[in-house]
C-alpha cells in the first residue's frame, strides 16, 4: 500500500487546514493510521493516530486543535487542523501508527504557519 499526503499550504496563525492521506489500497491493512510531522532540525513526531476501531491519540501540543478521522470507503485519513500556530510549521506525513507496519514515507506535505 502506498500513502499520499496532501492539503498543506501557507496559512496565517489562527487559521485552519485539512490534510488528506490517500491510500492506494485498504487502510484496514494497517492496525492504526497516524499523522506525523517533522520540523527543520527536529525529529519526526507522531501528532495524531486513529485505530481501526476509531480510538484516537493526540500529542499534547495539538489536543483540542487537531482532529484525526478516517473514511474507510475512500481509504483516506484526514487531519483537520484548527487554531494553527507558527510552531505547527513542519512537513506532515501519514503512515501506519505502528512502526513495524511502516511503508514508504513519501514526500509529505508542507504546512507553514506564518503572518
Amino acid at each position: 500500500v502506498q500513502l499520499q499526503a496532501s492539503g498543506g499550504g501557507l496559512v496565517q496563525p489562527g487559521g485552519s487546514l485539512r490534510l488528506s492521506c490517500a491510500a492506494s489500497g485498504s487502510i484496514f491493512s494497517f492496525t492504526a493510521m497516524g499523522w506525523y510531522r517533522q520540523a527543520p532540525g527536529k525529529q519526526r513526531e507522531l501528532v495524531a493516530g486513529i485505530a481501526k476501531i476509531g480510538t484516537t491519540y493526540y500529542v499534547d501540543s495539538v489536543k483540542g486543535r487537531f482532529t484525526i478521522s478516517r473514511d474507510n470507503a475512500k481509504n483516506t485519513v484526514y487531519l483537520q487542523m484548527n487554531s494553527l500556530k507558527p510552531e505547527d510549521t513542519a512537513v506532515y506525513y501519514c503512515n501506519s501508527g505502528i512502526s513495524s507496519e511502516y511503508v514508504d514515507w513519501g514526500q509529505g506535505t508542507q504546512v507553514t504557519v506564518s503572518s
